[in-house]
């Protein structure tokens, strides 16, 4: 029980042998994983000085129930865990993250209005769980002058430990009356602007385009008017519920929103001024060749928060909080892998974009290097205008690293594929695309210096011959910037 700071010695004896005297506490851990017993010396509020035949020990008063005639109260601690931020998100995923992080503990979750986790044994209540509505602002007041526990909500909010749970991505949606078929990224930033108020304009019959929106204090609502700016008058909504619900209604209604929450309206499909298809599959947001998309953070205060609450925050990252995740219609955070053949829109891709630059040669070597193999969600980005990965990839070796090194890729070979965007020299580009594999291999030898070479991957490049967007913009240019993490079959690995 980590909570508890002493002799390991100490430690190894009470799991052995059970105390032969009677003391005047007995102190046991949360999930009855072990029990201490000993003579009280002191309670400070947060930690037990207990005195036993070991010796003294120190133990976390969040980590145990405490019973006996010198505990301070006969009550395990009681976590009282207040969540606030913008409606939305709370509603469809807080509850069922709780409800698994608490039978992932053995304990019970009960439902309502202040939901509670509860010890089974006994039915003591052990955490209090609620959810208060306001704007970002105010939350954020509340949780630095302890007045709530946590955030949630679509903005990294500053003085907070944030952390982030999953990821929306923001699609375009119509009504299923509406049957214009596709639009720009451009064309959409200019019909949301309100430059563009007509669906004749695009093509499409002559009515007026309605744009709808959400309030200012709705959740997604700051995420995106980050992306689109001002949005051109219209209904706006209350929640991204009510939203897609209204443009349903609407045949010639136009919205940006998450695309968790469709409802009965259609994603309208979005390409870029190209006519690269920009799918919002969980691939390519995972992936970052999706550029509308957004974190869900979860932020606390840096001080010191219960034991119930450190705990949920780390249930956060495992892979059954993580299925969760998916499961209310967000991204999630685990490793995904898709056929690289599959994804026949980036090889038609690459040859209907490819210079004259780009050699057939080029173009069937990217082919046979892509047959039988997979792509791995992890791709790796630089700065701009620097050789440093940026935050995320960083993030992304880490991980990377923690899974070799666990055998996560057993059997499989790996390799780093640098791709370049399509300005400058094709033979120029070319090279700077394998220094960039080249340096996200050394970068993961520097996070994780144990692993062998062989469990290091292997480079190849492409520079500009597989673009995944127009390299007229500065964010078609950063998204075909990228190294890629494949993964084939080992020659000698077992069937």
């Amino acid at each position: 029980m980590r909570q508890i700071i002493g002799c390991a010695a100490a430690f190894a004896a009470l799991l052995l042998a059970p105390l032969a005297y009677a003391q005047d506490v007995t102190l046991t851990a949360l999930d009855g994983g072990l029990a201490l017993t000993g003579h009280m010396i002191s309670f400070d509020g947060a930690f037990y000085r207990v005195e036993t035949e070991y010796g003294g020990l120190t133990v976390d008063a969040d980590a145990v129930i405490c019973t006996g005639p010198a505990c301070p109260k006969l009550t395990a601690p009681l976590a009282r865990i207040t969540v606030v931020g913008p409606s939305g998100p709370e509603k469809r995923l807080l509850p069922s993250l709780f409800a698994g992080f608490a039978a992932a503990r053995g304990l019970n979750y009960v439902a309502g209005g202040v939901a509670e986790i509860r010890d089974p044994a006994s039915g003591q209540p052990l955490a209090l769980i609620s959810f208060s509505p306001m704007t970002s602002d105010a939350a954020l007041a509340a949780v630095l002058n302890q007045q709530a526990s946590m955030v949630v909500g679509f903005e990294a909010l500053p003085k907070l430990r944030n952390t982030v749970v999953g990821t929306e991505a923001l699609v375009p949606i119509v009504s299923a009356e509406n049957r214009f078929p596709a639009i720009s990224s451009i064309d959409l930033a200019a019909a949301l602007a309100g430059t563009i108020t007509n669906w004749q304009d695009f093509g499409g019959p002559d009515m007026p385009i309605v744009v709808h929106g959400l309030k200012g204090d709705a959740a997604l609502g700051s995420a995106i008017r980050a992306r689109a700016g001002v949005l051109a008058d219209g209904p706006r909504h209350a929640t991204a519920t009510e939203l897609a619900a209204a443009v349903a209604r609407d045949p010639w209604g136009l919205a940006l929103t998450g695309q968790s929450d469709l409802g009965p309206a259609r994603v309208l499909a979005l390409t870029d001024s190209c006519g690269f298809p920009m799918l919002a599959t969980a691939m390519a947001v995972k992936a970052e060749d999706y550029p509308l998309a957004v974190p869900l953070f979860l932020g606390g205060a840096r001080h010191r928060q219960p034991l119930m609450l450190r705990e949920f925050m780390d249930y956060l990252a495992t892979d059954s909080a993580q299925s969760i995740v998916a499961a209310a219609g967000y991204i999630d955070k685990r490793i995904g892998t898709a056929p690289l053949t599959d994804d026949g829109q980036r090889l038609l891709g690459a040859i209907r974009n490819a210079g004259n630059e780009v050699s057939l040669a080029t173009l069937q070597r990217l082919a046979a290097a892509m047959t039988g193999g997979q792509r791995v969600s992890m791709t790796f980005r630089f700065q701009d205008g620097s050789s440093q990965l940026d935050a995320r990839s960083r993030e992304a070796l880490s991980d990377l690293a923690r899974h070799i090194a666990a055998g996560r890729f057993k059997g499989e070979d790996l390799q780093f594929v640098g791709f370049s965007d399509g300005a400058g020299e094709a033979d120029a580009n070319l090279a700077l695309s394998k220094d960039r594999a080249e340096a996200v291999r050394r970068a993961l030898h520097a996070v994780a210096p144990d692993l062998t070479e062989a469990q290091l991957p292997k480079t190849q490049a492409f520079g500009e011959a597989m673009p995944m967007a127009c390299d007229t913009t500065a964010t078609g240019r950063r998204i075909n910037r990228r190294v890629e993490l494949w993964s084939h079959p080992a020659p000698d690995a077992e069937p």
